[in-house]
């Protein structure tokens, strides 16, 4: 049996169809008979007299009104809940206003005429990974796109959001780095690991993260001898690598690095001990066709 897509943020490591006929002979442009003309009045005559009798138990009698009212279907405590996240959610804006906002006014009329970022960064959607918070990104330094576990689907993949951004962070804004930031404990690359070859499937969630087929195929190759855990974090990081290459994919990507103007970094934020390791794309010693090979330079780790 396959695993599930995704598992809980809690967990760690270790027939629909009808008769189209029938519709355009109810709503289509064919004569009606008598009998349906005296059968819609009478209707009509139904609904008008149902209307009248509601209307007068609501004029008259206040206690069936609220125990029509109260029959409503309700969600139980969702939306006072939902009450309760929001005021929070005010207190932490109006904090922002007074606390950065207008402590920094000058900064941020700056950034309300022009952006000017000299980051585009490609992180998971995981709620634990938020790459501001992580990086200390501050407004104006960052373009940011996020998905699940955080890939970068090749040229040849034809358009997504993903690469939408990166068109308009590197040939409009001319960021100068690119980088892909994956972590520990990836749902998504578990969602990859756990996919079935033969399980034909129309889940959103796989359709998107077999665009790191290659990054598992790698990894069940180097790492057979793990177990699946470890094969995960291996395929974590292998992923990145795959995303970096595909980066190259694209002609004003790749152009933009041969003249220099821009670097394409990988990055792994493993939360577990709060451990960052950043390294470099060298472009000279990647291999693109083939037994395609990612080079990397200036490896750092920051604990």
């Amino acid at each position: 049996m396959a695993q599930p897509l995704f598992q809980s943020s809690s967990l760690s490591c270790s027939d629909f169809s009808k008769n189209s006929s029938k519709s355009s002979i109810i709503f289509g442009s064919q004569l009606r008979s008598p009998t349906m003309e005296k059968t819609q009045l009478r209707t009509l005559d139904s609904v008008k007299t149902k209307s009248t009798v509601r209307l007068k138990a609501v004029m008259e009698s206040p206690g069936l009104t609220q125990e029509i009212v109260e029959n409503e279907p309700k969600v139980g405590g969702v939306t006072n809940e939902a009450a309760n996240h929001f005021t929070e959610l005010k207190h932490r804006f109006l904090g922002f206003k007074k606390d950065k906002y207008l402590s920094n006014l000058e900064r941020y009329q700056q950034l309300s005429e022009a952006q000017y970022p000299k980051f585009m960064v490609i992180a998971c959607a995981d709620s634990r990974v938020c790459p501001s918070s992580v990086l200390g990104f501050q407004p104006g330094e960052a373009f940011v796109i996020r998905n699940v576990a955080n890939l970068v689907p090749p040229h040849e993949n034809g358009p997504t959001e993903t690469n939408a951004a990166l068109e308009f962070a590197v040939n409009s804004l001319e960021v100068e780095n690119l980088l892909v930031v994956g972590h520990s404990c990836c749902g998504g690359i578990k969602a990859l690991m756990s996919l079935q070859d033969e399980v034909i499937s129309s889940s959103f969630i796989r359709s998107w993260v077999v665009v790191g087929s290659a990054a598992k195929s790698k990894t069940k190759a180097a790492a057979s001898n793990l177990n699946f855990d470890q094969q995960c974090k291996h395929c974590e990081k292998e992923s990145i690598n795959r995303s970096l290459m595909n980066l190259l994919s694209y002609p004003w990507i790749e152009e933009r690095v041969v003249r220099g103007k821009l670097s394409i970094h990988g990055g792994y934020y493993d939360f577990i001990d709060c451990t960052f390791e950043k390294w470099t794309l060298d472009y000279k010693g990647t291999t693109m066709h083939g037994d395609s090979e990612c080079s990397i330079k200036n490896r750092e780790f920051w604990t």
